[in-house]
């Protein structure tokens, strides 16, 4: 039976020998929803996004996107199902130019598959996607660089051009800020609001100034289940998730910001 969220976790568990780490997960996203993904650490929020995009096959449960049950398949097949994901670690071809990198991410989705026989110059088409997503992600003005001699915050920008770049509908973001400034994180929030506008998104993320500052809605996971799913108000006013997380979380951050 087809379920009418974009994506839909249901009773899902994970076990890696003895030990369970995903236990009973249920979790219903609504289509163009921003959903931030938050827990302690160990808590199984990478476990989950293995999960949903096919890197790991659940021990039992459904993961279905779209309306159609994707648990099982492998992570191409999920991503041509309108799945896409980035990495804690950027991904991206170093010894290409941005444009390039951008390029690669486009063919499938324009249809162009194995296609060995066509001097990629001359595909507008995916020459001219290749530009929109430069200015989208705002490197056009490094478009002849090569990846490898970005800043960490560009390469990480790329790395979400690339992401967004075969037209999935459902985006999963792993951590997309860590390691940058401030400032950095800021522009990156701002970034990654404008290019999924109309996509859902999920985003696994510590920073609570992101959390709070780009989800719809907060997802909490504590020992393998998800324990609250709301607002970020409602969640931050949740009791249990007080108990169990967040309000050590914000404790810590009042300190550190005494200290400064």
């Amino acid at each position: 039976m087809s379920t009418p969220y974009a994506l839909e976790l249901k009773d899902l568990r994970k076990s890696f020998g003895k030990t369970e780490i995903i236990r009973g997960a249920n979790l219903a996203v609504s289509a163009g929803e921003r959903v931030a993904i938050i827990g302690p650490n160990g808590a199984g929020k990478s476990t989950l996004f293995n999960l949903i995009s096919g890197r790991f096959a659940p021990t039992s449960g459904e993961v279905w996107l779209n309306g159609q049950r994707i648990d099982g398949k492998k992570p191409f097949q999920i991503n041509r199902l309108g799945l896409s994901r980035s990495f804690q670690i950027t991904n991206i071809f170093p010894k290409l130019s941005v444009f390039e990198n951008l390029r690669c991410g486009v063919l499938w989705s324009l249809g162009y598959k194995y296609t060995f026989f066509k001097f990629l110059a001359d595909l507008e088409d995916a020459n001219q996607r290749a530009d929109e997503l430069l200015e989208m992600i705002r490197l056009d003005k490094k478009r002849d660089t090569l990846a490898m001699n970005l800043t960490y915050a560009e390469q990480r920008a790329l790395e979400i051009g690339i992401t967004i770049a075969g037209g999935a509908n459902v985006v999963l973001l792993d951590e997309p800020t860590a390691g940058m400034s401030k400032s950095e994180t800021k522009r990156f929030i701002d970034l990654i609001r404008e290019i999924t506008v109309g996509k859902t998104l999920l985003t696994v993320e510590h920073d609570m100034g992101v959390v709070f500052g780009l989800a719809d809605k907060i997802a909490v996971v504590v020992y393998g289940e998800v324990i609250a799913f709301d607002t970020p108000e409602a969640v931050r006013a949740n009791a249990r998730v007080q108990e169990a997380y967040l309000g050590s979380v914000l404790a810590e951050e009042q300190a550190a910001g005494a200290a400064h």
